[in-house]
């Protein structure tokens, strides 16, 4: 895809089918790195900390992937899940980069520390990258990935209920696609 991104091999087809939906992050600096664990989360997208100090233009991003997750109580490895949900996830991760790309630095920093203290603002930031993702007709994987969670039997409830509180239902989704291709037979 571009020098800009930093992409494990075992990834590459995933995250650069994701990448294709978005070509405004084509020069963006992003490095997708595995981690061993990530708390309450499969993946995390967030700016590096030296990009605090650079113009929007020249800020680098990092999308933190967990190496395992856990469905009721066994351990799974990340890569094992099938290719368009892992497609999905990354389709969301690269819409947390997008809002982050609107902000200033003062907006970024704000933006973090309400992440960490604020529910409603988990649930506003989380629902703002979906939107991204259905934005640039991602709404395939996206609606794969809820499905996945939503429906699979052995992933706890906990964490269904975490993923109904805070992202966009597949109701939600459906209704930004139709304005969306409203708007787009308008124009």
């Amino acid at each position: 895809m571009s020098k800009t991104h930093i992409i494990p091999a075992n990834i590459k087809n995933e995250v650069e089918t994701a990448l294709a939906y978005y070509p405004q992050l084509k020069n963006i600096n992003i490095e997708f790195k595995f981690k061993k664990n990530i708390k309450k989360s499969t993946m995390q997208a967030r700016p590096t900390f030296d990009s605090f100090f650079k113009t929007k233009r020249n800020r680098k991003f990092l999308i933190l992937i967990s190496e395992k997750f856990k469905i009721s109580g066994r351990e799974f490895s990340t890569i094992d899940i099938p290719k368009d949900i892992f497609i999905g996830w990354i389709g969301h991760e690269l819409g947390h980069i997008m809002d982050y790309q609107n902000r200033n630095k003062l907006n970024l920093i704000w933006f973090g520390l309400k992440y960490l203290f604020s529910d409603n603002h988990i649930v506003e930031a989380e629902r703002a990258a979906d939107s991204f993702a259905v934005k640039h007709n991602m709404e395939k994987y996206i609606l794969k990935t809820k499905d996945f969670i939503l429906n699979h039997a052995d992933i706890s409830e906990v964490y269904k209920n975490r993923i109904k509180r805070y992202y966009l239902s597949p109701e939600e989704i459906m209704e930004l696609v139709k304005n969306r291709d409203k708007l787009n037979t308008v124009l």
